[in-house]
């Protein structure tokens, strides 16, 4: 079961510092996203919509629908579509959020996060790239969909 957390009281959050955090340090994950958040409200300032409200859109539009999975068939390996269900969605977006964050080049991991929602936010940034190339895999594999599992 997961709580919600401190500040907003949404489980969505608690995933995501889950994802976040390393060696069991949640504290410091959870310093690490809410000064991000700050970081966004300073930067973003002309939105209207609050920084929460911008991360959960920034991770909506990286959100993938569908996804390649490897499938053997007869001695050949088809890279089949198939769609995601919305936890695995979830988790995906977040994961890739948090990698591109930490690919990215910057000062601290709050700043490099901000960046990467506010990128990703505005449709842009390494992880709403990686939701289109994977929509491009699945579209062109598109012939093998009726491999399906």
């Amino acid at each position: 079961m997961i709580l919600p957390d401190p500040i907003f009281g949404d489980e969505k959050v608690t995933k995501f510092v889950n994802h976040l955090m390393y060696d069991g340090k949640k504290n410091v994950a959870y310093e690490i996203f809410y000064s991000s958040l700050d970081i966004v409200k300073t930067r973003m300032a002309k939105e209207e919509k609050s920084p929460l409200e911008i991360w959960k859109q920034a991770l909506d539009n990286i959100t993938p629908q569908v996804e390649v999975k490897s499938r053997r068939i007869g001695g050949a390996t088809f890279q089949v579509p198939t769609e995601i269900r919305p936890s695995r969605k979830e988790s995906v977006s977040m994961k890739n959020l948090i990698k591109y964050a930490r690919t990215r080049g910057g000062k601290s991991m709050a700043e490099k996060l901000a960046a990467e929602i506010q990128d990703a936010y505005n449709n842009q940034g390494g992880a709403f790239k990686r939701k289109e190339d994977m929509h491009r895999m699945a579209e062109a594999n598109r012939a093998f969909a009726h491999f399906r599992f």
